[in-house]
């Protein structure tokens, strides 16, 4: 992986790869960090197994083992990441006393056909995916070449800085299945400093800092699946379960959840499978979910109503229901001394066009896990915005970013690091 830091956001771009399945983007990132002298951990070194929240099935893993090495990806490292343990940490230690600084970047991307408009600029510039049904549509390509950059500025200046520095490179945040399996291994329990951040969301406006968040979501996601009994549409529709009646009724009641007092709420179905054949009383049926509250409560009682409801109207249809937790996290806050510093050095970039010391997020992020670890052992953590022209939404097939934000992230993270390990 040669060359700028926007022709590595493009190759990261052309080969996206969903959570526990990012072989061929870790291989990249170990390699390039060991080549710039960083030490590097992979597997069971920074990830507990048991810890990982939907992880997909034993083919689908192998598929994308098998499509990686096919894109590049190298095998010594794909071996030691055995059945998912995807993500690598790089860490540089001067030697010198000083602290310990930790920098998050997420690599995941999402599964959504990337629109093959003329207009689309990795489309007309030759750097869309050559995935089919798989995008970078959140900007997780370009956080990754926002920690690669990090990587070659500490590599340069590592003789004038003191301390540890940690590039943390997280798998599967994307459904929140992630961040937990990293803590769980002890990633963060020495972290004195914690940046994390984000490409655009709610910050649009080109080279806006926002220093600090506020207003994650707590978010669960569930699969559900839903087992009724086959028969013929005509003959005996009597004799049938209608599974997914059931999951069509079960849609529209999780939609009608009230709201609560106490915070905003969130609900979405973002898959609905089902059925055999137009003439047959349809006995199996899926649903993906997920929901979200301002508060862990807010979230908890979304979650409640949610699995009343699921089994309410199971028992009403005569059918099975098999309802499990893929996903997880919670909320979190950021340390305003930290944030007022970021404010205080982001001030001092010259390309900062407009400085907030906090804005809402608006969303979900499973990097909380990791704050509140840091925060838990006496450290301080904070969650930056990197404000963006956005060609599209998160999560649409039309997504982009101006790529300047890249350089731009790097410069801010750069200036904090001197200020806190010289």
């Amino acid at each position: 992986m040669k060359g700028s830091l926007i022709n590595i956001r493009r190759d990261l771009h052309c080969f996206p790869e969903i959570g526990w399945t990012e072989f061929r983007t870790s291989s990249l990132i170990a390699d390039f960090l060991s080549e710039l002298g960083f030490e590097v951990k992979v597997g069971r070194e920074i990830i507990v197994p048991e810890s990982r929240m939907g992880v997909p099935d034993g083919k689908t893993i192998q598929e994308a083992k098998e499509r990686a090495l096919s894109f590049g990806a190298n095998s010594y490292w794909i071996e030691k990441m055995e059945d998912g343990l995807t993500g690598v940490v790089g860490i540089l230690d001067t030697g010198r006393i000083g602290p310990i600084l930790a920098f998050r970047f997420d690599i995941d991307a999402l599964e959504i056909s990337e629109d093959k408009g003329s207009d689309h600029v990795p489309t007309n510039q030759n750097f869309c995916s050559k995935v089919e049904g798989y995008m970078h549509a959140c900007g997780h390509d370009g956080h990754i070449a926002i920690g690669l950059g990090m990587a070659q500025l500490i590599s340069k200046m590592k003789e004038k800085l003191s301390g540890k520095i940690k590039l943390i490179f997280q798998p599967a945040e994307e459904g929140a299945r992630g961040a937990r399996a990293m803590v769980d291994a002890g990633v963060f329990e020495d972290v004195d400093y914690f940046f994390s951040g984000h490409i655009g969301v709610t910050a649009t406006k080109q080279n806006q800092l926002v220093c600090s968040v506020t207003d994650f979501f707590a978010s669960t996601k569930f699969d559900l699946e839903l087992e009724g009994v086959q028969a013929h549409a005509a003959l005996a529709p009597h004799e049938g379960r209608n599974a997914l009646l059931a999951a069509s009724t079960i849609t529209l009641q999780l939609y009608a959840i009230s709201r609560h007092g106490l915070g905003d709420s969130r609900i979405n179905v973002g898959v609905i499978q089902g059925g055999e054949g137009r003439n047959i009383i349809p006995a199996h049926a899926k649903l993906k979910f997920e929901t979200r509250g301002t508060t862990n409560e807010v979230d908890q009682y979304m979650q409640n109503e949610s699995l009343r409801i699921i089994q309410s109207v199971a028992q009403l249809y005569g059918i099975k229901e098999h309802t499990e937790v893929v996903g997880r996290s919670i909320i979190a806050d950021c340390d305003a001394d930290l944030a007022n510093l970021v404010y205080d050095i982001g001030s001092n970039v010259k390309q900062t066009s407009e400085i907030v010391l906090s804005q809402p997020f608006l969303a979900s992020e499973d990097v909380t896990y990791m704050m509140k670890e840091v925060q838990k052992n006496g450290g301080m953590a904070t969650y930056l915005l990197f404000g963006t022209e956005l060609a599209a939404g998160h999560h649409n097939c039309a997504f982009d970013f101006n790529e300047k934000t890249i350089a731009y992230a790097v410069e801010v993270y750069g200036n904090l690091l001197v200020h806190l390990a010289r």
